[in-house]
């Protein structure tokens, strides 16, 4: 069995146009947002003194409260270059965005909160889900504040421009190896992230993401883009089904936690929703910034199957099988953390005889 789809965006479009969590408010309805300082908005060219939990909180503030269109592009160190349209608009809780890639096979992407829609036209099929929390960059869901400062600290860099719009850009530093650093560019009056760079510890980009076009402030309407969303007309719907759980019911743990990242949920994941379909466990952990998810099922030998390492970008990927009293069992790690990371989560995980 593969991993899920929304995974595999990460492969489709390196970061995929998605990585924009800042913007597109992937934030669950009436999180709290910090509001702007007074700095910004004044005219004032200083970029605002804020600690690594306010600027994110800026950012994700900044996407609740304002509508934009602009086309996004992402690249990666191997030089591979992948390109999104991005509508997103917002009305009270009420979050909704469009993503179209412009690169690789015809796919769009609708999203209303935590529903998700995902149209390939070339299969003339739809694919549903319900996403309960962000997996992706800047994700604040599911683990304190404080967690974040643990593990990350910030500087500003200065400023800049993006899109044609002035910037200020500071850099998320980890404090440890387990994770990736970041350097941000952020619309100066409204917050609004721009551009991301994800830099590993040598300092080297591997990742970079940013609007090369942006209307902020658009006059796109969550009417128009609901009634884009449900015009399923001529589709075929595929749902996939996911069962919450915990790991222990499933009988996995680990012997040591690895250090800054918490559990923020556990499903048991039945693709496609047909009677008899195989089903996978997905264990999904975030320091607040980064995600990693654990897919865990059982070693099918006929399958051709490959341990090993995978990196595209800021993306990594790694995969084993794993011996264990109840038999063997097949492990998928997928994150925007180095391989180390993932290592660590693999050297961790426990399975109880029982099981």
């Amino acid at each position: 069995m593969t991993i899920p789809k929304r995974h595999h965006a990460r492969f489709l479009l390196p970061a995929a146009a998605l990585l924009c969590a800042a913007q597109l408010a992937t934030a669950q309805p009436g999180a709290p947002a910090a509001p702007a300082p007074a700095a910004v908005g004044s005219g004032s060219d200083e970029a605002p003194a804020l600690g690594v939990v306010d600027w994110i909180k800026r950012m994700h503030g900044a996407a609740r409260k304002h509508s934009y269109v602009g086309t996004f592009v992402v690249s990666v160190a191997a030089g591979n270059l992948s390109s999104a349209r991005i509508w997103h608009a917002c009305e009270g809780d009420l979050q909704i965005e469009r993503v179209d890639l412009l690169t690789g096979p015809p796919r769009t992407t609708f999203r209303r909160n935590e529903q998700v829609l995902t149209f390939l036209p070339d299969q003339r099929l739809i694919k549903v889900e319900k996403r309960e929390n962000s997996e992706l960059f800047p994700n604040l869901l599911g683990v304190p504040d404080s967690a974040i400062a643990d593990f990350y600290t910030v500087k500003v860099v200065g400023k800049g421009r993006v899109a044609g719009f002035d910037t200020d850009v500071f850099q998320l530093m980890p404090r440890d190896t387990l994770r990736f650093g970041y350097r941000v560019w952020t619309e100066k009056r409204s917050g609004l992230l721009t551009k991301l760079q994800t830099v590993d510890s040598d300092g080297k980009v591997v990742e970079q993401s940013a609007f090369s076009e942006l209307q902020l402030d658009a006059p796109i309407k969550v009417q128009a883009l609901s009634k884009m969303m449900g015009n399923t007309a001529g589709y075929r719907m595929e749902k996939s089904q996911a069962e919450r759980t915990t790991p222990q019911a499933e009988g996995w743990g680990l012997k040591n936690p690895v250090p800054g990242f918490k559990a923020i949920s556990c499903h048991r994941r039945v693709l496609g929703g047909a009677a008899g379909a195989e089903s996978m466990l997905q264990w999904t952990f975030s320091d607040g910034l980064a995600t990693v998810s654990l897919f865990l099922e059982p070693f099918d030998a006929k399958r051709d199957a490959q341990e090993g390492l995978m990196s595209l970008g800021a993306t990594n990927t790694l995969t084993r099988r794993l011996a264990t009293p109840s038999g063997d069992w097949w492990l998928t790690a997928v994150g925007e953390v180095p391989t180390r990371t993932l290592e660590a989560f693999a050297q961790n995980l426990t399975r109880q005889p029982s099981r």
